[in-house]
């Protein structure tokens, strides 16, 4: 079946919690071939290395790098037509951190992470402890990125709502970690290094979700949360001409609690 021609100026990145990618490899499968993304970043794979589907996403039209992890984790970066040149399988800053979080590749003259930062919950415990570590080693690595004068992008699921338009009106979530002051702090600090958060600058009053529990129809009642976010360094941020969210495909049957969300970037 030949693949749909869009009409689309620029070249657009796109992030998606795909909440695994052998399970949902269908649903995935049928939004490239919709929307035919030039990049995509992949989280929480749930998938091994060797049990990652690079067959069938070449089949479709994409190369891949991956880590991935048993149960848990994992993250990708998919590039239509192309090969992902691998650059990093882990976040430095500590060499005992064997949890699959962070993978980084270049595509098309970009420099493109995807992450899957800790949920951080029960907090406060060890593993909010773990969650706020990670997010200050997240921000060394991105001050070395920056200082590297290089474009780059940050995508990925950062299990934040970074204000209270980024979460439905809700007391319900008020002990969760991911709203937790520390938490929103720790995301400002690393926008506040010159990263531009793509949707929120082009969409600064609107709210905008990609993230929806399964529990208590959430998705029904658009009771969701945005936790997905595209971060640009100074060399990409004036190329940025659209953003967005693939709303729709959290509605589908056997979906993942997330929707993919994405940008469209001019030509360099």
């Amino acid at each position: 079946m030949p693949r749909p021609r869009l009409r689309r100026n620029g070249f657009r990145i796109a992030t998606f919690n795909i909440n695994n990618v052998r399970k949902r490899l269908g649903n995935l499968i049928a939004w490239l071939a919709e929307t035919r993304p030039d990049v995509v970043c992949l989280q929480e794979l749930k998938a091994t290395d060797k049990d990652f589907p690079d067959a069938e996403l070449e089949a479709a039209g994409y190369g891949s790098v991956w880590h991935g992890q048993k149960t848990w984790n994992g993250v990708a970066i998919l590039a239509k037509d192309a090969a992902p040149i691998l650059t990093r399988t882990e976040l430095p800053g500590d060499p005992t951190d064997r949890q699959a979080r962070y993978i980084e590749a270049a595509v098309n003259g970009i420099l493109i992470a995807s992450i899957y930062l800790p949920n951080g919950n029960p907090q406060p415990g060890p593993k909010f402890e773990y969650k706020l570590a990670w997010f200050e080693r997240l921000r060394a690595h991105s001050a070395s990125l920056l200082a590297a004068d290089v474009p780059v992008v940050l995508a990925g699921d950062y299990n934040v709502a970074p204000t209270e338009l980024d979460i439905y009106p809700t007391t319900s979530w008020d002990d969760d970690a991911l709203i937790q002051p520390e938490s929103r702090a720790a995301y400002r600090r690393l926008v506040d290094q010159g990263w531009s958060d793509a949707l929120r600058t082009l969409n600064p009053d609107e709210r905008i979700y990609t993230f929806w529990h399964y529990m208590r129809h959430r998705w029904e009642r658009n009771a969701g949360l945005r936790l997905d976010h595209l971060l640009l360094s100074p060399q990409l941020a004036p190329r940025l001409q659209a953003a967005g969210v693939d709303r729709a495909v959290r509605g589908r049957a056997g979906a993942s609690d997330h929707a993919p969300a994405w940008i469209d970037l001019t030509s360099g």
